[in-house]
C-alpha cells in the first residue's frame, strides 16, 4: 500500500509538472483562468497555503526545540523537516505563476528594491529557507546550539516574512477587503494554527506507516500540541467573527461579506472554512483529549483541507470587488467571476503531490524522524530523547528532572 500510495503522488506530481510547464512555454494569459481584474489565481492561494504551513511548523517546532518546552521536543525534527518541504512545495507552485522566474531570481539579487513588499518577500522567504535547511543538517547532526542557534534566526525571519506577506494584502489600498493591519497579525495567527493542524496530521499519520514512533514522550508531545491548536483554532474563529461584523458595516467590504454568508461563497465558507476548517476539528480535538490518534488524524485531515479553503476565500475574493463599484459604475456593481484553469489546477497538485511524495519517503528513509544516535554515553550521562544531545545527570537525579532542568536554562 506504502509503494502504491507513494507510486501515485509520484505519476501525480510528474503530471502536474508536464501541464505547468506547457502553460509555462504556450503563456499563462491563454491556459490560467486570471485576468486583468482578477491577477491573483489558484496557484496564489495555493502558495500562500504552503508557506503559512511552512512558517506555522516552524512556530510550533521552536516552542520545544529553540524555547526549551520540553513536550513539544520529540516533534521537532519533523516539523523542520515538513517546514521545509511545504517551502518547497510553495516555491514549485509560485514558479508557474511567474512569467520570467529565472530572470525574477537574478534581479532580485542585483537589482533590489527595499522599497517593494514583494522583494522583501522573496528575499525574506528565501533567507527563511537557508536557515531551516542548515537548522535541520545540524538537528540531524544533533548539534543541538548550532540547531537551536539557526532555528531563532529561522523563527525570526519567518515571521517577519510572513507578517510581510500579510503586509502585502494589507497596503493594496484600491482592495478595501484586504486593506488595513488585520491580515498582517492573522496571518501569524493563523500560521500557528496551520503548524499545530500539520504536524498533528503527519505524526499520526506517521505513526499509522510505523507505530514504534508514539513512545512516551511523543505522547505527551501529541497531547500538548492537540491543546495549543484547540486554543489556536478558538483565536481564529474569534478573528473570523470580527471580520464579518465589522465588514458587514463597511461600505467597501460588504459585497464581498454577503457573498460569503449567503452569495457564491457561502458553501466555501460555512461548509469548508467555518464547519471542516474550524468548528468539526475543534469537537474532534476536544473529544480526542490528544489520546485517540485516528480521531486527531481524522480531525486534522478535515482540517487541512478547510484551511485550503480558507487561504482560497482570503486570495479570490478580495479582487472580486471591482475597484469601479465604489464609483457607483453599473456595470461593475456585481462581483467578478473566477473559475481556475485546468493549468491552474494541475500546477497546484503539482506542489501539493511533491510535498506527500517527500513526506513518505522522509517517513521511511528518516526513521520516522526520530533522534538517535548510536555512541557511547559516559558515565552520568545519557541521550537526550527530544534533542539528541549528551546532558549530565546532578547526583541523586532523575533523568527525568535532568532533562527538566537543561531544557529551562534554554
Amino acid at each position: 500500500m506504502y509503494k502504491f500510495v507513494m507510486g501515485i503522488l509520484a505519476i501525480t506530481a510528474l503530471a502536474g509538472a508536464a501541464v505547468g510547464v506547457h502553460g509555462f512555454f504556450v503563456g499563462y494569459h491563454h491556459v490560467y483562468g486570471v485576468t486583468k481584474q482578477i491577477p491573483w489565481g489558484l496557484l496564489i492561494s495555493t502558495y500562500i497555503f504552503c508557506v503559512v504551513t511552512s512558517t506555522g511548523l516552524c512556530i510550533i517546532s521552536s516552542i520545544g526545540h529553540v524555547f526549551g518546552g520540553e513536550a513539544f521536543m520529540p516533534i521537532a525534527k519533523r516539523a523542520v523537516f515538513m517546514s521545509i518541504m511545504f517551502m518547497l512545495g510553495g516555491f514549485c507552485i509560485i514558479f508557474f505563476d511567474i512569467e520570467n522566474p529565472f530572470r525574477m531570481a537574478i534581479w532580485n539579487v542585483i537589482s533590489p528594491n527595499f522599497s517593494s513588499n514583494m522583494w522583501w518577500m522573496g528575499t525574506l522567504y528565501g533567507a527563511y529557507l537557508v536557515f531551516m535547511i542548515i537548522e535541520y543538517y545540524f538537528l540531524l547532526d544533533q548539534n543541538h546550539s548550532l540547531s537551536r542557534l539557526m532555528g531563532f534566526l529561522g523563527l525570526v525571519v519567518g515571521i517577519a516574512a510572513h507578517s510581510n506577506l500579510g503586509g502585502i494584502f494589507g497596503m493594496l489600498h484600491g482592495r478595501p477587503f484586504w486593506y488595513g493591519p488585520y491580515l498582517p497579525i492573522y496571518f501569524i495567527f493563523s500560521a500557528a494554527m496551520s503548524g499545530g493542524c500539520a504536524i498533528l496530521f503527519f505524526t499520526c499519520l506517521g505513526w499509522k506507516i510505523n507505530p514504534e514512533i508514539m513512545n512516551q514522550r511523543m505522547e505527551r508531545a501529541i497531547k500538548a500540541i492537540t491543546q495549543v491548536t484547540i486554543f489556536l483554532i478558538s483565536t481564529i474563529i474569534f478573528f473570523t467573527i470580527w471580520k464579518i461584523v465589522t465588514g458587514m458595516v463597511s461600505e467597501g467590504k460588504h459585497l464581498i461579506i454577503m457573498s460569503f454568508l449567503t452569495g457564491d461563497y457561502a458553501i466555501n465558507f460555512w461548509v469548508f472554512e467555518v464547519f471542516l476548517g474550524m468548528i468539526l476539528p475543534l469537537f474532534l480535538l476536544f473529544k480526542s483529549q490528544g489520546k485517540n490518534y485516528n480521531l486527531i488524524l481524522t480531525a486534522t485531515g478535515l482540517m487541512m483541507v478547510g484551511i485550503f479553503f480558507m487561504r482560497y476565500d482570503i486570495v479570490i475574493p478580495g479582487q472580486m470587488e471591482s475597484v469601479y463599484h465604489s464609483l457607483g459604475v453599473v456595470e461593475e456593481s456585481s462581483l467578478l467571476p473566477y473559475t481556475p484553469s485546468f493549468h491552474e489546477i494541475m500546477a497546484s497538485v503539482f506542489g501539493l503531490a511533491f510535498i506527500g511524495f517527500v513526506y513518505l519517503a522522509g517517513e521511511k528513509m528518516l526513521n520516522g524522524h526520530q533522534l538517535e544516535k548510536h555512541e557511547i554515553v559516559p558515565e552520568g550521562g545519557y541521550i537526550c530523547p527530544g534533542c539528541g544531545a549528551v546532558h549530565y545527570m546532578e547526583e541523586g537525579e532523575s533523568v527525568e528532572d535532568a532533562m527538566k532542568r537543561h531544557h529551562k536554562i534554554w
